[in-house]
């Protein structure tokens, strides 16, 4: 049945869905199953390993199955899940509800106090299979619910259910293990790893080979070390729509000779990407008649119809235009956009789409790593969740340009489930007038991941240049510590604003709002404050002792702003401010014999 049909006939709330018995399950939740024909029953399992990580088996033999989990509402402040976008506090049942699929999305979530910690959190072991959820507050019951409906299938469902934890964060982290273990992540290479310069937001499909190598040139300078050519390249590619796709042909006009330019590009050192969505059609592409009917259904993308992915002539199909196109331009990677449009074929009755993505998915990986074995792939939200981990290296935020707040909250949020693939931000925009703090701004929005640079590079002001070029060294040099290091963002419904990592002895604070810092200088003796606040001060507090410290204050553009020879600061316990200007940083390190 097709998800809109059910839920135009389902009941308003939870509470009028058939009943089915309640059983205490772990803690205070408690399940009820429900299958129509046949009798399900449910095992809980501690699974080995000091994680305390529980696997829920679900029998239900040859009957579709929902599971109901139940959790009283006590002091409950938000709901985190992979689809939450701007939804992250409670929500009626009657209106939380999400499909789920390997590329539409991880079926999991998380409920938690306003203290933080989390009461309930979980997530299916089979990405891949569509389900739908239904997920809120039960304004007849004073519980919180997880109503997750799962097809028929031969083998026990299985839900992993972490222990309470403090935080989203540390709840999720046992269960990214343990998905990984089961999903192991395509091989991320160094080049996955560097900041990239993006055409989108710089020239949207109005883009040539001339004016990318001009920017090229400069972003490598800067601190880029790919580059990723987005829509417009192809013909018919104008006009901001998608009617054009299709044939995946250069513009001649555009560019003349892709291949040329491309080794141009690389002669910088930069590793070059092309965009393309294989699965979208559109009626203006000279290939459509040739592929109409295995694209019956529109995409949301405008213009164009979506290639079912079920079918195998599409797959073939997709994977011979991803090899042709990366070993007839010499390409280093790929960026696959709109793979989540095949959705659209979820719960027809025809075939389950994750699956039949699966098994387009790791044929095209395949066909990629042997004509390109260090392959780049770039994947979007919401197809970034642990069952995509094989097929991708480079998992990026989705679009919200000059956002500097959604970028910061949808990279950490894409970095809570992810496995294996390095987490890129949305591209980083803004306009030639702004002032550098306004730069620096959008660079710290990112710099939990890997920036993504699109501006004009040869239009905007030096000053600019050089805000790009500190922030882009500065995040190379502490690399490790932001993407390899424990990252604590705190709560969901708070969108983030003191984000914490930490790696050893060193610990990077970026605080995005007027708030109270922690120092515990007992455990770190290298505390690097990024003030992305709207004010020129940090407040604060440490613990453990204080003592002599140096620090390091820079501006928005880099310019230090004390000699750190000579700034030898006490750092008392307790409150203080310090001098950082807005969009700039400090860098504190107890002396010698402090810890």
């Amino acid at each position: 049945m097709d998800p809109r049909t059910r839920q135009a006939t389902e009941p308003l709330t939870t509470a009028h869905e058939t009943p089915a018995p309640a059983e205490p399950l772990i803690d205070r939740v408690s399940i009820a199953l429900h299958a129509p024909g046949t009798d399900p029953t449910w095992t809980l399992t501690p699974l080995p390993g000091p994680a305390g990580l529980r696997a829920l088996d679900v029998h239900a033999p040859g009957a579709p199955v929902e599971i109901r989990l139940s959790v009283p509402l006590g002091d409950a402040a938000g709901y985190w899940h992979p689809q939450a976008g701007w939804h992250r506090t409670l929500v009626p049942d009657w209106a939380g509800r999400t499909t789920t699929c390997l590329v539409d999305g991880p079926a999991a979530g998380s409920l938690y106090e306003h203290s933080g910690a989390t009461v309930l959190t979980w997530a299916a072991a089979d990405p891949v299979t569509e389900a739908t959820v239904r997920h809120g507050v039960s304004e007849e019951h004073d519980t919180h619910v997880v109503h997750l409906r799962l097809p028929a299938a031969d083998r026990p469902h299985r839900l992993l259910l972490a222990p309470r934890a403090p935080s989203v964060a540390a709840a999720l982290r046992p269960l990214r293990t343990h998905l990984a273990a089961a999903h192991p992540p395509m091989p991320v290479p160094d080049a996955a790893r560097v900041p990239v310069y993006s055409t989108w937001y710089a020239f949207n499909q109005d883009v040539t080979a001339e004016a990318v190598e001009t920017q090229a040139a400069l972003a490598a300078g800067l601190g880029c070390g790919a580059l990723i050519l987005d829509d417009g390249w192809q013909k018919y590619g104008s006009g901001r729509g998608y009617a054009g796709l299709g044939d995946w042909e250069p513009d001649p006009a555009k560019f003349p000779d892709l291949t040329a330019h491309v080794a141009r590009v690389r002669a910088h050192g930069l590793r070059y990407l092309l965009w393309v969505a294989p699965l979208l059609l559109g009626p203006g592409a000279d290939r459509h008649a040739d592929w109409a009917a295995a694209a019956p259904r529109p995409a949301s993308a405008p213009g164009a119809h979506v290639l079912d992915p079920r079918l195998p002539e599409v797959r073939r199909h997709v994977t011979d235009l991803c090899v042709s196109l990366v070993t007839r331009h010499g390409l280093d990677g790929l960026k696959l956009d709109f793979l989540d449009e095949a959705a659209v074929y979820a719960g027809d009755g025809h075939g389950d789409v994750g699956h039949a993505m699966t098994t387009l998915l790791d044929g095209l990986r395949r066909a990629l790593e042997a004509v390109r074995p260090d392959v780049l792939i770039e994947l979007r939200q919401p197809y970034t969740g642990p069952g995509m981990a094989p097929y991708g290296n480079m998992l990026r935020s989705f679009d919200c340009p000059a956002d500097a707040t959604a970028n910061r909250v949808r990279t950490l949020d894409t970095g809570l489930l992810a496995v294996g693939g390095a987490v890129h931000s949305d591209m980083l925009m803004w306009s030639a007038d702004a002032g550098e703090e306004a730069v620096a701004r959008q660079l710290i929005g990112a710099l939990h991941s890997v920036p993504q640079i699109s501006v004009r590079l040869d239009a905007v002001p030096a000053a600019h240049r050089e805000t790009v070029r500190f922030w882009l060294g500065w995040w190379r040099e502490h690399r490790e510590l932001l993407l390899d290091g424990e990252t604590e963002p705190g709560r969901p419904d708070a969108l983030y604003p003191l984000v914490t990592a930490v790696r050893g002895e060193e610990c990077l604070i970026s605080v995005h709002g007027d708030l109270v810092v922690p120092l515990d200088t007992t455990a770190h003796r290298t505390f690097h404050l990024v003030n992305g606040s709207a004010r020129d001060r940090l407040l604060v507090e440490a613990t453990g002792g204080g003592g002599p410290v140096t620090a390091r204050v820079h501006g928005p553009g880099g310019r230090m702003m004390n000699n750190p020879l000579t700034s030898l600061p006490l750092l008392p316990e307790g409150p203080r401010p310090l001098a950082v200007p807005r969009g700039g940083l400090v860098s504190l390190t107890l002396t010698e014999g402090q810890r």
